[in-house]
């Protein structure tokens, strides 16, 4: 697999995984980079199982960066509707069309970041729907189905931890330990589909040097931008996410 990559890819792959340690870093609508980046190197299916490896590597530097910051009644809170979403996307990974699972989601999303803007321009619009517990249930089962399809839920998590107010280093650490337990539970998933291989692990161990160097990199400048530009900021990555995942680019 290492050997068979031109220049160009190798350039993309270490673009790629610093961008996680970007989005790890509190940017999630970035991770639409490295998810695009990785599948046009490898093809959408088998490119899950060769990042996968590399976010828990990004996970485990942000938790060592931001995790001190969590808010844990909002990870207890979204953790089990999240892992029940990951074993049906586990279930159906090779039986749905992912074009079509991709279009679904990324409207799904673009909604959820209109209704977001408009609430930050209208606080008492919407007020009470973030609080309430379908909503972390509907978003936990989103994220969850998200991450094991595609590596992509992080823009899904965003969207809530915006939506109930959490500040931008809580926000950011919150994140951190969700989806290390997130990720590191669907390793024996990927394992089981033959998507993680000593292939795709030396791929892993080449590119992850680059993900710390991302982080730091975006925590230099979440600690640069105010808390409402930040907020800013993610809705439109997020919305940026949405978009590609609905094919529009």
């Amino acid at each position: 697999m290492l050997s068979e990559l031109s220049p160009l890819e190798i350039a993309l792959l270490c673009v790629g995984a610093a961008g996680i340690g970007v989005s790890k870093a509190g940017f999630s609508g970035v991770s639409m980079l490295h998810v695009v980046l990785y599948a046009f190197v490898f093809g959408a299916f088998e490119s899950t199982g060769v990042l996968l490896p590399m976010l828990v590597v990004g996970d485990v530097c942000a938790i060592l960066f931001f995790g001190r910051k969590a808010d844990w009644p909002h990870v207890r809170k979204l953790l089990p509707p999240t892992l029940v979403g990951i074993v049906v996307g586990w279930q159906l990974m090779d039986q749905i069309d992912a074009q079509y699972f991709n279009l679904i989601i990324g409207v799904i999303i673009f909604s959820l970041t209109v209704v977001q803007a408009i609430r930050s321009l209208k606080p008492s619009w919407f007020e009470q729907f973030p609080h309430q517990t379908w909503f972390a249930i509907l978003l936990g089962l989103l994220a969850g189905f998200t991450t094991m399809l595609a590596n992509a839920a992080g823009p899904v998590i965003a969207l809530y931890l915006l939506a109930v107010s959490l500040p931008k280093w809580e926000l950011i650490g919150t994140s951190a330990w969700l989806f290390l337990v997130l990720n590191v539970l669907k390793l024996p998933l990927s394992y089981n589909l033959g998507l993680i291989d000593p292939q795709s692990l030396a791929v892993n161990a080449v590119f992850a040097p680059a993900i710390p160097l991302g982080m730091l990199a975006g925590r230099w400048l979440v600690a640069k931008i105010s808390q409402d530009l930040f907020n800013l900021i993610l809705l439109a990555f997020t919305a940026i996410a949405a978009i590609r995942l609905m094919g529009w680019f």
